[in-house]
């Protein structure tokens, strides 16, 4: 083990070399180490005057750890303009034969890059860092609390050798440095979402929502970097000269996919869709678990002081608005069922575009949230004095007993196209794998996820209420 880590020191060492005699590389990272952190400080020390002056403590207390999170992030970025010439810009060079036919193995080569893409723009951000926590001492700011700084320096870290690990599988995958660097919008896109819902945390969150970011965002490192190793190939490398979009045959890769062995429609549903769910089980299980952990999450937040102003919202809660209710959506009347089934489809959508672009990490956000609300919801009922058994046979199973699976079954699927991308082995490309995986998620909706989650939204429009109404309604 210490003779392999020791050729990807190598590799490494050459790296970091190249770029200690490049001043294009050094600069900006110099710049935004020693200059940028004063600039923050100043700013810092403006807003939280700003702040003050308003009354707003609390937000202002929490500025410099957010500015100290920002200070961290500019200097990783430049990771990415070295992370993206990793590979493709030795292969513009003509540098990267000589480095493919070395006895390294593909592991070792892909390590070493990735090693040296992330050290000095990481050394920089913790220098940045330190130097406008050193600011911010030498002004008088009060520094936060020692585990939110250890957790920003946690998430530079993550988040550091994410967008390394995702700029060097586009450098693998891309022919040319100029389609490399528009394919960065990838990572940017993302990586500045993530940023700015860290970002949110930091201001209002708390130490223990701050280390599950930072769980999160390494599970997604993990399996950005398993797909970056997964489908590294030298001899494609040497053998791509040029990236070449067939349209039609996705389309026709797609279309064979979805329709799989069947000659008709009949035969695709009996057959094709049931194919689909036997390879679902684990996955189905995991967000099964996930759900009823959000649940049981969701139940503990009753605890809050926001809790006790839904209980006795609940508590007072009129028959009279059940009926209401149930005379607002007559039976038979489509539109609150098409209301129903789009936002339903629609939360599923955004679960795969999430999904898409994590690996399906986030794909799961859509349950977990609807459960968290769920298990919030119930146990404020439970200590609002109503029983619990009621309120769920009355509310949420009606309809819940066809939606919650439904869902749970779309959410398997996104986690298991995450799992295939990142799959050793198997042969395909990156693109190849996803559209399969695509097809495959449009078979399981259009064939089953969709037509339960249209059932259940004419019982939650026509049904639910009046059962609801039945219970409480005396």
């Amino acid at each position: 083990m210490l003779a392999k880590l020791s050729l990807v020191f190598v590799i490494a060492r050459r790296e970091l070399g190249d770029q200690a005699r490049d001043w294009r590389i050094l600069t900006p990272i110099a710049f935004m180490a020693l200059v940028f952190p004063f600039l923050m400080n100043v700013a810092a020390e403006k807003l939280l005057e700003l702040l003050r002056s308003y009354g707003v403590g609390i937000i202002s207390d929490r500025m410099v750890p957010f500015l100290l999170m920002v200070v961290g992030f500019f200097p990783i970025s430049i990771s990415l303009v070295i992370a993206l010439e990793s590979f493709v810009g030795e292969k513009e060079r003509g540098t990267i034969e000589a480095l493919l036919n070395s006895p390294l193995s593909d592991g070792q080569l892909y390590l070493g890059k990735l090693l040296s893409s992330v050290t000095a723009p990481l050394l920089g951000a913790f220098l940045g860092m330190g130097v406008y926590l050193a600011a911010c001492v030498g002004r008088g700011l009060a520094l936060p609390p020692a585990e939110v700084v250890a957790q920003v320096f946690l998430l530079t870290l993550v988040q550091a050798v994410l967008m390394v690990t995702a700029a060097v599988v586009i450098s693998v995958q891309a022919t040319t440095v100029r389609s490399a660097n528009l394919l960065t919008s990838f990572i940017v896109i993302p990586m500045a979402l993530l940023v700015q819902g860290e970002s949110m945390l930091l201001v209002w969150g708390d130490a223990r929502t701050l280390w599950l970011a930072i769980f999160g965002v390494l599970v997604l490192t993990v399996l950005v970097g398993r797909v970056g190793l997964s489908h590294f190939r030298r001899e494609e490398l040497l053998g791509r000269e040029l990236d070449t979009l067939h349209p039609r045959a996705l389309l026709r890769l797609f279309a064979r996919h979805f329709r799989g062995e069947a000659r008709s429609p009949r035969e695709w549903y009996l057959r094709e869709v049931p194919s689909t769910l036997r390879g679902l089980g684990l996955p189905f299980l995991l967000v099964c678990l996930l759900a009823l952990g959000a649940a049981l999450a969701g139940a503990g937040l009753i605890q809050s002081t926001g809790a006790q102003a839904a209980q006795r919202a609940l508590a007072s809660s009129e028959s009279g608005r059940l009926e209401a209710l149930a005379d607002a959506w007559p039976l038979f009347d489509f539109h609150p069922v098409a209301t129903i089934w789009w936002q339903n489809v629609r939360a599923m959508l955004i679960a795969m575009l999430l999904g898409g672009l994590t690996f399906g990490v986030l794909g799961t956000m859509p349950v977990v949230l609807t459960l968290l609300f769920t298990g919030y919801i119930s146990a404020s009922v439970a200590s609002s004095g109503i029983p619990l058994g009621s309120y769920l046979a009355g509310f949420i199973l009606p309809h819940g007993v066809i939606e919650i699976p439904a869902v749970i079954l779309a959410t398997a699927m996104i986690l298991k196209a995450g799992a295939a991308l990142a799959a050793p082995g198997s042969g395909r490309g990156l693109g190849e794998q996803f559209v399969i995986s695509l097809a495959d998620y449009a078979r399981l909706m259009l064939g089953l996820v969709i037509p339960l989650l249209l059932i259940s939204a004419a019982i939650e429009a026509w049904v639910t209420p009046r059962v609801a109404l039945l219970i409480f309604g005396g």
